[in-house]
């Protein structure tokens, strides 16, 4: 394995309490304490790094820097607006609830399973892909991805191994305060995690 990839979901923005809403690119909220939790748990767990990337935003950014805090000589964060998360258009702000009235279950589950945006939705996806394409391409190394879950699927649809990998997957999601990984190998790219918790 000559490049290993941790794809990070920042941690959660909401707390317990709290009924979550679609939160998106045009949000930018910041991590409440379970999410702070989750980012040291991360910091524990995932250890040397050689290049950071993280999207321009207060909670991919704050986990970030709590799993960095954790490692001696960590290097410097990059930001990436290609992991930005998506604009959720209508939807945007909007409870779980009114989310599904307005486009219905199948189309969420079509998000979850396929990366098929629903109607209204804005993802650029061309970019996001190429984003992903263009990092299996760096050089060696071990590299850490700090994003949203709407960016974060992308990973897995960017080449014709990983969607095959990925295909016995139960959903493309990554949960808050989790990661997946993927190595590049002499054989191809490899999915190694998706979805795991510390």
């Amino acid at each position: 394995m000559d490049l290993i990839v941790t794809i990070v979901r920042h941690g959660n923005t909401f707390t317990a309490g709290q009924p979550p809403r679609r939160i998106g690119a045009r949000t930018d909220l910041p991590l409440v304490e379970s999410g702070r939790v989750q980012a040291r748990a991360l910091g524990v767990a995932l250890q040397r790094f050689d290049i950071v990337l993280a999207a321009p935003l207060l909670r991919t950014r704050a986990t970030a820097e709590a799993i960095l805090a954790a490692q001696y000589r960590a290097p410097a964060i990059e930001s990436a607006d290609w992991l930005t998360e998506i604009d959720h258009g209508p939807d945007e702000g909007e409870a779980e609830d009114a989310v599904i009235a307005r486009i219905g279950t199948d189309a969420l589950t079509a998000w979850d399973t396929e990366a098929r945006a629903p109607d209204g939705w804005i993802i650029d996806e061309p970019a996001r892909l190429q984003g992903w394409r263009d990092l299996w391409t760096r050089g060696t190394g071990r590299v850490l991805i700090v994003t949203s879950n709407g960016a974060a699927r992308f990973a897995l649809r960017s080449d014709a191994s990983l969607q095959a990998q990925s295909a016995t997957l139960p959903s493309l999601k990554l949960r808050t305060g989790a990661y997946g990984v993927i190595a590049r190998t002499a054989d191809g790219l490899r999915l190694l995690e998706w979805d795991r918790r510390p």
